[in-house]
């Protein structure tokens, strides 16, 4: 499967999560946690972040999501200092999307999945 084609399938299987991660970005946001909220879809066991849904509490899930920030990758140096102000070029309004780091047998990657109201 191409990249291109994997990422879709990707978008279409976290799609069932969007309203909780874009709740879950909205309180980080308002409660001054952070600008820079950042969602964590993983399918193994994980420390990272506050879990928000686990799909081991929901059959036939087939992701867990966290919610963690910026601040919390860079003090687990999953994000190194000299690469901060990249990542922060690169993040798109949190307004309007949500930031992803997909953990997969494809490897760990940022996506940004545009918010619907």
């Amino acid at each position: 499967m191409k990249k291109a084609e994997s990422y879709i399938v990707l978008q279409n299987e976290l799609d069932i999560y969007r309203k909780m991660m874009t709740q879950a970005g909205k309180i980080i946001l308002d409660k001054d946690v952070s600008e820079y909220p950042i969602m964590v879809a993983h399918q193994q066991e994980l420390e990272l972040g506050m879990p928000i849904f686990s799909k081991e509490d929901n059959k036939g899930s087939k992701w867990s999501i966290h919610a963690s920030t910026l601040e919390e990758f860079v003090s687990r140096q999953i994000i190194f200092p000299e690469k901060i102000e990249e990542f922060k070029g690169n993040y798109k309004d949190p307004k309007t999307n949500i930031c992803v780091f997909v953990l997969s047998e494809l490897g760990a990657e940022f996506i940004f999945l545009p918010i619907k109201e």
